[in-house]
């Protein structure tokens, strides 16, 4: 982190604040995978709202930092402006955490960052999470055209996937693909989950399916 602020900020930014920006930067890798708590980041690292601003974008313009925006085409009770936030790497992710051992639901967490990667890189440009007011959610949304929205939910374990949060997002959203994608799954594969069709895939296919479909209108 010292050589990434000395090299990739200060050099490049000419940015004073080393350990307030250090301080930032930890705090959001402490976030990943999370809601984007501008608030807090700000309070906890003493700087004001506009420079946390500033230094969110060094962030991704770096690639320390992905900020995923919330998916809302006119559904109902939607969260519309809060995104969420991607460390670049999951062993900093660990290690800000101070994760040592790790539990289901840690794996489960960076599974979810590796299948976001997998989508940038697949590419997939205007990738989305869905979320609404009672916390009914999808990871990652991919629209394709005015009204059809492919939907992926990340499980580290295919057998723990609820769709109450798919049926919430397919009752505003009806057309679309849904996909579960899980390290547990070895073969493509369709279920009939909560009256739903779902694509189970192994991450290896998902760039090919991505790509073989009509490609996301960019944002």
């Amino acid at each position: 982190m010292d050589s990434y602020f000395a090299r990739d900020v200060q050099e490049l930014f000419n940015l004073g604040k080393r350990a307030e920006f250090l301080r930032m930067l930890e705090l959001v890798l402490r976030q990943s995978g999370g809601m984007l708590e501008i608030t807090s980041l700000a309070k906890h690292t003493g700087v004001s709202r506009p420079t946390l601003g500033v230094w969110l974008d060094i962030l991704q313009i770096t690639h320390v930092a992905f900020l995923l925006r919330p998916f809302e085409a006119g559904g109902r009770r939607e969260i519309l402006a809060q995104p969420k936030v991607y460390g670049f790497d999951t062993g900093f992710v660990r290690f800000a955490r101070g994760w040592e051992d790790l539990h289901t639901e840690d794996l489960g967490l960076l599974w979810e960052h590796l299948v976001l990667d997998t989508l940038r890189a697949a590419p997939c440009r205007n990738i989305r999470f869905w979320r609404d007011k009672q916390q009914r959610g999808m990871d990652f949304v991919l629209p394709r055209g005015r009204e059809t929205v492919d939907a992926i939910e990340c499980k580290w374990n295919p057998d723990a996937f609820e769709p109450r949060g798919l049926k919430a997002f397919r009752e505003n959203y009806p057309k679309g693909r849904n996909f579960l994608l899980s390290p547990g799954v070895r073969h493509r594969s369709i279920r009939n989950l909560g009256g739903l069709e779902v694509v189970a895939l192994p991450i290896e296919m998902l760039r090919e399916e991505m790509v073989g479909s009509p490609a996301p209108r960019t944002g």
